[in-house]
């Protein structure tokens, strides 16, 4: 009777754990099936982004990696991060069992290309005076014109770029009075200058530089007339003469030294110290 009872509560107990799990596996929501979108006339399958969709679930869906999926689809960015609802996509060709054979396609088209300014390999120009020094100090005063007759050579120190111009004077005096050379190639260069024959230089008449395209250069050469280096006092009183002061005291210095000259004389002469009154003799 004992038995009886046990076994009674033990197939209850077995009753109560198979309708609890029956019901719980009822409870279940069934898994999600993801539709497969019949193929197009021309064999491409298409699949509308729905909200919620991700790459990953497209992934999952039709079986392909996310280099594929964007290489079919070149509007998609790099994190997937822009998929809009109602967005067509494609997603295979010729049915879901060609899907997992699809070539990734082209990679994604990027943006137009940063240009890179690129070197300026155009031309200067080098403009060279040479003018009259008429002071000597090497520099070029506002009254000191140019030089006519004169010869301004420029040369590229490879060879790509020689010329030579003759100077003159300039008949606007608000123009620039130099020589200019135009279109001339970037590069460094000599830059030389012949002075007419009755000037000599104040300067020196060879100059190297550096040339920059699309910059302008100026370089200044300085020479003297020979007649105005003549002309030119050495010193400020050259023009003044000796001072009279000065020869007053040059005419006691030449006296004073006669003096000592003839009494150095007279100490030598023994003759002459006894005549002078020297010692009495005895």
């Amino acid at each position: 009777m004992r038995i009886g009872r046990i076994g009674a509560v033990v197939g209850l107990v077995v009753a109560s754990v198979l309708y609890v799990g029956s019901q719980s596996a009822r409870a279940q929501p069934p898994q999600q099936q993801f539709a497969t979108n019949t193929p197009l006339p021309d064999g491409r399958i298409t699949y509308k982004i729905q909200p919620g969709d991700t790459c990953s679930k497209l992934q999952l869906l039709y079986g392909i990696s996310f280099e594929q999926l964007r290489g079919l689809n070149q509007n998609i960015n790099a994190d997937c991060s822009n998929l809009q609802p109602g967005q067509e996509l494609l997603v295979g060709t010729g049915g879901p069992a060609a899907a997992a054979s699809i070539t990734p396609g082209p990679p994604p088209t990027a943006g137009p290309p940063t240009v890179t300014p690129t070197p300026f390999s155009g031309t200067t120009e080098i403009c060279v005076l040479l003018f009259d020094d008429l002071n000597g100090d090497a520099m070029r005063q506002a009254n000191e014109p140019a030089i006519a007759g004169g010869a301004i050579s420029v040369t590229e120190i490879n060879g790509k770029y020689s010329k030579t111009l003759e100077t003159a004077i300039n008949p606007d005096p608000t123009a620039y009075a130099g020589t200019c050379f135009s279109d001339v190639p970037e590069g460094k260069y000599n830059i030389g200058a012949a002075i007419p024959d009755n000037y000599n230089p104040t300067v020196n008449l060879t100059y190297a530089l550096d040339v920059k395209a699309g910059e302008r250069d100026f370089v200044d050469f300085g020479a003297q007339s020979r007649e105005a280096a003549v002309e030119r006092p050495t010193s400020p009183d050259a023009s003044t003469g000796p001072s009279p002061l000065l020869g007053f005291f040059g005419g006691l210095l030449l006296l004073g030294g006669l003096g000592l000259g003839w009494f150095a004389l007279r100490l030598r002469n023994p003759r002459s110290r006894l005549r002078g009154g020297g010692l009495p003799r005895r």
